[in-house]
């Protein structure tokens, strides 16, 4: 099963979206930022909200210790790879255990300082500790941290998604609300009652899924990625996700 869109959709801002050049306004004018990147929709709907005010030039990943997976998600590499190429952007990634996470973050945001990074955009949403998390983070490194998305609602953030002309796939379901059918499925406004009756937050804040970013109106062309494998582990369905050749 190939999973896509029609590429139209792309064409409503990013004509005007250049990464770290010029675009109308003088970008040199503005601050210079990273986004940490799951790929997920909350992290793009973080840059939806921020790319008109912040010079955005990296994304940030931590990665399982051989960079096989994403820890946040469990996507490949080379999904990451190809959001950040169809956004323009360089993609700092880090390598740790759950254990060694904050100093792999750490590193990586020393990494972007040092490339002139002075703000790192969040796609936290509604817990005060991960919040608080991001800006200890941020500043012990000397750096920023931006909240774009915190005390939305999220109901209201679900429907600014599905009218962004964004894609996202949910790629882990938790068990004990949804079952595997929900893997692979394209978010749209007509989940909601679903999800209300489900027990399921619109935006999956308790873990009760997850999602991939496979088109964005800042994205120049949509990331095509086939279903391969669909486990259940630790009470979640997880789907893989495998890049399709352009």
């Amino acid at each position: 099963m190939r999973i896509t869109r029609s590429p139209s959709a792309i064409s409503r801002c990013c004509a005007s979206y250049e990464p770290g050049s010029a675009s109308g306004s003088d970008v040199s004018s503005k601050p210079r930022a990273a986004i940490s990147w799951s790929g997920g929709k909350d992290s793009c709907a973080a840059l939806h909200r921020t790319h008109a005010d912040y010079d955005v030039v990296h994304l940030i990943t931590m990665f399982d210790e051989a960079a096989e997976r994403s820890r946040s998600h469990g996507l490949r590499p080379e999904v990451l790879a190809a959001q950040a190429e169809r956004l323009g952007l360089r993609h700092t990634i880090g390598r740790c255990t759950w254990q060694t996470y904050n100093a792999a973050f750490g590193g990586a945001l020393e990494q972007v300082k040092a490339d002139g990074v002075t703000h790192v955009i969040f796609g936290d949403i509604l817990f005060d500790e991960h919040r608080r998390w991001a800006e200890q983070m941020c500043e012990a490194a000397g750096l920023t941290a931006v909240e774009p998305l915190f005390g939305s609602s999220t109901l209201a953030l679900f429907e600014e998604w599905t009218d962004s002309g964004a894609d996202a796939l949910i790629v882990t379901a938790r068990a004990e609300l949804l079952d595997q059918t929900w893997l692979g499925r394209l978010l749209r406004r007509d989940m909601l009652d679903s999800f209300t009756r489900l027990g399921v937050d619109p935006c999956g804040e308790r873990g009760e899924y997850h999602t991939v970013v496979t088109n964005s109106p800042l994205f120049s062309s949509p990331v095509l990625v086939q279903a391969g494998v669909c486990v259940q582990r630790s009470g979640c369905w997880a789907l893989d996700l495998v890049l399709c050749a352009r």
